[in-house]
């Protein structure tokens, strides 16, 4: 009878399958690990600790967030109702919400003054939303686009984070597309038209000539980096979440310089160029932590309590001011110096 010879052979192949796949060299408790896959923030316990500075209603889910000195506006991504909330820094004062195609976790400027770059991760657009009118334009991009930034020249560079690309948008078409990413995350411009890139799913580091669109290097970024951000010397601070550490990359040649242990799952960060200070969150711990990066070394100058779920940060270079949200509750904490 045919049809059972074959299940046997087929159910004979799968045991010898299984028996090289566990071969560890010898070893008779061999055990197999799925991959690790992208680093996430952790599940913040409920603070113990009372939130610094000033902590207010905000709106449900709010995440991405970044600061425009040049108009002194904060701008807010909702996920829950995919908007963003712009607010007046130095009042507090809430300007107006612009309906996004999609939620949004991550936010830059394309330069002082804006627009804001929004990556509206499941409609698959970048939205440019100008300041401090709202006015927004909308470019098809690659497949849940997580992360954008801006080089000198004034193409963007957009990570696609499930469709492994990276979208080079110039005057809102996507003019090139680099497919050798993994599953990019943090994007950001390093220098000239240099951008930084996180691969969240093979942990590294890569720079890209976006005006030459060229890939120039990759090195391994830790044990499950996801955001950076670029320094005034062109260096890059990347959070390595899963391995409780920020690592320092020179970006010519690309080669990590420095390494700070930091426990607490480092997620969201943010540089104040005046200062020459990266604020990183901890979502492990409910905190926000500064470092002095003007050194060849990190250095730890401050430690503040936030809010629970603290996803994401954003600074007033002018004043200092710090601007985090809590994931949890909806809520907008502001920091003064």
């Amino acid at each position: 009878m045919p049809r059972p010879t074959r299940l046997l052979v087929v159910a004979l192949a799968l045991v010898l399958l299984a028996a090289a796949c566990g071969d560890d060299g010898g070893s008779d408790d061999a055990t197999t690990t799925e991959p690790l896959g992208a680093a996430e923030p952790a599940e913040s316990p409920v603070p113990e600790v009372a939130p610094a500075g000033e902590v207010r209603d905000l709106a449900p889910q709010p995440e991405g967030m970044v600061y425009d000195d040049e108009t002194d506006i904060l701008a807010v991504a909702v996920r829950n109702a995919t908007e963003l909330v712009l607010i007046q820094g130095e009042t507090g004062e809430e300007l107006r919400r612009v309906a996004l195609p999609g939620h949004a976790r991550h936010l830059r400027l394309a330069g002082p003054g804006g627009p804001v770059l929004v990556p509206a991760e499941d409609s698959n657009t970048l939205v440019t939303v100008a300041l401090p009118g709202g006015e927004t334009t909308q470019t098809e991009v690659g497949e849940y686009p997580h992360d954008a930034d801006a080089v000198a020249s004034g193409r963007i560079l957009v990570g696609d984070e499930f469709s492994g690309t990276l979208s080079v948008v110039d005057d809102g078409d996507v003019v090139h597309t680099f497919d050798d990413r993994d599953q990019p995350g943090g994007v950001v411009a390093a220098r000239d038209d240099v951008a930084g890139v996180v691969d969240v799913g093979d942990f590294t580091v890569s720079t890209y000539d976006v005006a030459a669109e060229e890939r120039v290097d990759t090195v391994p970024g830790g044990e499950g980096p996801t955001h950076l951000v670029a320094t005034t010397d062109g260096r890059l601070v990347v959070a390595d979440t899963r391995g409780d550490a920020i690592r320092v990359f020179s970006t010519d040649p690309l080669e990590e310089v420095a390494t700070l242990p930091l426990e607490g799952t480092p997620y969201g960060i943010a540089y104040d160029p005046e200062a020459d200070v990266v604020w990183v969150t901890l979502t492990a711990t409910n905190e926000l932590v500064g470092l002095d990066v003007s050194g060849e070394e990190p250095v730890e100058v401050d430690r503040i309590p936030t809010v629970q779920q603290a996803n994401t940060v954003a600074v007033d270079p002018g004043t200092g001011r710090l601007w985090t949200t809590s994931r949890e509750t909806g809520e907008l904490q502001t920091i003064d110096p």
